[in-house]
């Protein structure tokens, strides 16, 4: 399978392929165990649409990220764990931004804040949801309290 060449960045990985089916004869139910099955098998990203099929019939569009060597796995689960008959694939350059990870000490306990490196610059901050709802919820305070002190300790 040929890779477009990446562009000049330390931060991408040419050996991602997308993977995708149509299902509009699946239990809505089942669409949630396969998102597990494929993420447990080594899936970097699973997703779905809703869309519409042939004769009009609503449908959903399940779509995954993955590596070159997990294709045959990703494949097995697809076609034994859905309704399908055919997958598609392709190959994919994906480029990700340089990820650092810092910490922040809030009044009820430590976040770790996700920071995403861009040019040297940080471009993106996320706090680690996880780690917020276990504050909010040992503390018996609001989630978004959490949140807000965070960004209130990353930007003084």
């Amino acid at each position: 399978m040929p890779f477009y060449p990446p562009p000049n960045d330390e931060h991408t990985d040419n050996h991602m392929v997308k993977m995708e089916v149509n299902l509009d004869d699946i239990p809505g139910e089942w669409l949630g165990y396969v998102m597990d099955l494929l993420f447990d098998a080594g899936a970097n990203d699973v997703f779905y649409t809703p869309i519409y099929m042939k004769k009009n019939r609503p449908g959903t569009l399940l779509q995954l990220l993955c590596s070159l060597e997990k294709v045959d796995k990703m494949k097995e689960i697809l076609l034994t764990e859905t309704t399908t008959l055919g997958v598609r694939y392709y190959p994919l350059t994906v480029h990700r931004a340089e990820r650092q990870f810092t910490k922040v000490e809030t009044d009820w306990g430590t976040v770790t804040v996700k920071e995403g490196i861009h040019n040297g610059q940080v471009i993106q901050r996320s706090p680690e949801f996880e780690e917020c709802k276990q504050i909010a919820e040992r503390n018996q305070i609001p989630l978004k309290k959490v949140y807000e002190q965070v960004w209130k300790r990353l930007n003084p």
